[in-house]
């Protein structure tokens, strides 16, 4: 299928009366909803009139950044305007929303952290430990090693620290 220059005018005429790919590709027939748009794209065509307004209405509002955060990032709700397009209008609706507060990490106390055997990579079996200590990019890198269960990849300190209980975890979420 050629593009004549009847047929882009007629393109360009329905472009400009606001009707879909869709439905141009089926009044010019012979050619596809994808290849009326390529068409469009390659012409610059502006965007469709579209109902309800013109096509510089109904573009969405520019974004505006907020304020920067305070140092503190303490537990605060915010305001702010979300845009949500809905059928063929867009609505501006003010939501609330609830910042979660940063968690400040307290140690565990009168725990006995086991001595590593310090193994490389190559040096471990089924039976050690394999929790990974320091930075893998230095040379001072080095697995746990220590001896584990049958079950696990780590050893029983390790263990503990892999694998928290769900109980754990939503007691740390409610002190923090």
């Amino acid at each position: 299928m050629n593009w004549t220059d009847e047929r882009v005018e007629k393109l360009k005429k329905l472009w400009s009366e606001g009707l879909s790919a869709s439905q141009i590709a089926a009044q010019l027939g012979g050619v596809s909803r994808n290849a009326v748009i390529g068409k469009v794209h390659r012409l610059s065509l502006p965007g469709r009139a579209k109902a309800g307004g013109t096509a510089t209405a109904a573009r969405a509002p520019k974004r505006t950044t907020s304020a920067p955060r305070a140092p503190n990032y303490a537990s605060r709700i915010a305001t702010r305007t979300v845009t949500r397009q809905q059928g063929a209008t867009m609505l501006k609706e003010e939501i609330e929303i609830e910042t979660a507060e940063e968690m400040e990490y307290v140690p565990a106390k009168n725990v006995v952290v086991p001595i590593s055997r310090r193994l490389g990579l190559t040096e471990l079996t089924e039976r050690t430990c394999k929790w990974p200590v320091g930075d893998p990019m230095k040379d001072d890198f080095y697995f746990c090693g220590c001896d584990s269960t049958d079950s696990s990849p780590y050893c029983s300190y390790h263990q503990r620290l892999a694998y928290q209980p769900v109980s754990e975890r939503r007691k740390a979420v409610r002190v923090g």
